[in-house]
């Protein structure tokens, strides 16, 4: 792992949402933590409190949660340069309902609640850029659980390629099946139409 090109990578992430000056870069250098998680390994469990912020710098990872029936149900799917996390257990401080694993071995950087909080008042711009995030999630959201109710399963489908391409390719189809709430089988059918249409 090398902590410079990953500070590196996290820095221009933050940059292209709000300018940091260089002793506010190392304010925050100063909160990072750096976290190695093989294929599997699980970054947070269901009845655990998520207390950190998460930004994957290396890898790739998913969020579920299991039903009544024992189901895993993809609620997230995350590669370079996203964040995960189970905001609802971060923000309101309750046990977790979902479980954070890695798809692949993942580097990931995260700060913690308190460490984040001590930035907001020490970086103006760390505030604004969290703001920022947590209105594209909440939007993200809303988007999600409209399509999930009112969209068929082709538009589902091929909004999800167009809008995160790099994707697809990174998870076994049941995840990415899961995640669109349709059953492997269809999502086969799905692709191959997709790739009918735009051939």
């Amino acid at each position: 792992m090398d902590t410079d090109i990953i500070i590196s990578q996290l820095t221009e992430h933050f940059q292209e949402i709000v300018p940091l000056k260089e002793e506010e870069i190392a304010l925050v250098i100063q909160k990072l933590e750096f976290i190695q998680l093989k294929k599997k390994e699980y970054l947070l469990r269901e009845g655990q409190v998520s207390r950190h912020m998460r930004f994957i710098a290396q890898g790739s990872l998913y969020a579920y949660h299991i039903d009544e029936k024992g189901k895993e149900n993809m609620t997230q799917l995350g590669i370079e340069n996203w964040w995960i996390n189970d905001l609802y257990s971060y923000l309101s401080e309750l046990p977790s309902r979902m479980f954070i694993q890695a798809n692949e071995d993942a580097t990931i950087v995260q700060i913690s609640k308190t460490n984040l909080e001590l930035l907001y008042r020490e970086i103006p711009a760390i505030s604004e850029f969290w703001r920022l995030k947590m209105q594209s999630a909440y939007v993200t959201l809303q988007e999600r659980t409209f399509e999930h109710s009112r969209v068929d399963a082709y538009t589902k489908y091929r909004n999800f390629v167009t809008s995160y391409r790099n994707i697809e390719q990174r998870f076994p189809q049941y995840m990415i099946a899961s995640y669109l709430g349709i059953t492997v089988e269809y999502l086969s059918y799905l692709r191959k139409k997709h790739l009918s249409d735009v051939s």
